[in-house]
């Protein structure tokens, strides 16, 4: 009964002042629709940089020998990987999986000569765990070889638009590659440009070139050996889980190959390093914001404590205990910074959903959005987390920061509270 009264009164005393207190929500809805909008933005941004890099080329996940990662040897590599792969489809449901050989050699055209990394891929299983082969814009992508027996592997290759360019080649064209096989022979053979395609990252573009595996075994002596196998899956948040469960199948199946299992915070730790070094500047800049706002709120509530000064003293003259009218000010600043939450979360997952919708562009963006393969628009999506962790801190800001006129209310003296003005 009680509890329901100094509900009432504090609900009540909000709105003596129905302009003071709106504009101290409306600073806290204000920063909520920011925190909100800002967060969802930076989170997506996050993901399609992480979706982008990972999609490209390297994957989520790779299976590998323990020492290819840190020291990558042509000999390092995997024996059987057709027989791994289609193991690995059974054990997970996945059908995103495919093995590569990986390599270097010099790739000649006829007036020039470059140093690149010579990639084996399987044709058929490789536009699912890349986005390579959907850059063509020269040409077409890899084909499979015939599944005939005692026939030559088909001799062809893709490369990136900048090495096609320095290489002076085009469709059609024949590349000599010159390397080193798996047991230390002299590999050499040519293969036919049959597409040239075009990743906007030109260190990519001008370094790397693609063959299928089974000419790539064929010509560097590998014969039923990959350097790894690669794996994506439509739901990143189970990675931790699909890592342990490919570790223990490889301990049972595969014990004495030294294969480990690594997720792509391992393979590309610069993708996590950046994520956090903008979270911390970022986190700077939302703590600025929320700062304020309890300013904003500590103001209020200190004006509101000054002006009823002669009230509290004439109450705790009647007997009413200083904490009850600590209380009551908690209960306003609790029910103001509720109402600003609640407004603001709602208002800012509006705004997001609007831009999920349409994009959100940064001017200017063009060449970074370029430079790191992203696209010059971006999604933001609507997040339980995204939504209400900023409101959140906003409120719980706001009602540390009455302490203060709390802190007054008890320090008054009722005989001189109600003589003051």
């Amino acid at each position: 009964m009680a509890m329901n009264i100094e509900l009432r009164l504090a609900w009540r005393n909000l709105w003596r002042h129905k302009k003071r207190t709106w504009i101290t929500v409306a600073a806290m809805v204000f920063s909520n629709v920011l925190l909100v909008l800002m967060l969802s933005l930076q989170l997506g941004s996050y993901q399609m940089m992480i979706d982008n890099a990972l999609g490209l080329f390297s994957g989520q996940i790779q299976i590998q020998h323990q020492d290819y990662l840190e020291n990558p040897k042509f000999r390092d590599d995997i024996v059987h990987p057709q027989g791994l792969v289609n193991t690995l489809k059974q054990a997970t449901d996945l059908e995103t999986i495919s093995s590569r050989g990986v390599t270097f050699a010099l790739v000649s055209s006829a007036s020039r000569s470059y140093g690149v990394q010579v990639v084996g891929v399987e044709p058929q299983s490789e536009p699912l765990v890349s986005t390579i082969p959907g850059l063509i814009i020269e040409g077409r992508y890899l084909q499979a070889s015939s599944s005939k027996q005692n026939e030559d592997p088909v001799a062809e290759v893709v490369l990136g638009k900048v090495l096609a360019r320095n290489l002076k080649v085009g469709l059609g064209d024949e590349l000599t590659l010159l390397g080193s096989g798996r047991d230390g022979s002299f590999a050499a053979g040519v293969a036919t440009v049959v597409g040239i395609f075009n990743s906007s990252l030109p260190a990519l573009d001008r370094t790397m070139i693609q063959l299928p595996l089974d000419y790539f075994q064929h010509l560097f002596a590998s014969e039923n050996r990959a350097s790894y196998v690669v794996l994506n899956t439509p739901t990143p948040l189970e990675l931790t889980q699909l890592n342990a469960t490919i570790a223990e199948l490889l301990a049972q199946q595969r014990p004495d190959e030294s294969l480990q299992v690594r997720d792509w915070d391992a393979l590309q730790p610069g993708i996590r390093q950046a994520i956090q070094a903008d979270l911390s500047s970022a986190a700077f800049m939302y703590g600025v914001l929320i700062l304020l706002v309890a300013f904003s709120v500590m103001n209020t509530q200190l004006m509101s404590v000054l002006e009823r000064t002669r009230e509290f003293g004439t109450m705790m003259a009647l007997g009413l205990k200083p904490w009850r009218l600590v209380k009551l000010i908690f209960l306003e600043t609790t029910m103001m910074a509720t109402l600003g939450m609640l407004l603001g979360a709602i208002l800012g997952a509006m705004l997001t959903q609007y831009y999920h919708v349409v994009g959100f562009y940064y001017p200017g963006m063009e060449e970074m959005a370029a430079k790191f393969n992203l696209p010059e628009r971006f999604y933001p999506d609507v997040t339980w987390f995204a939504t209400f962790i900023g409101p959140i801190f906003v409120m719980i800001a706001s009602i540390i920061a009455a302490i203060y006129p709390a802190l007054k209310i008890r320090k008054l003296d009722p005989i001189s509270a109600m003589r003051a003005v």
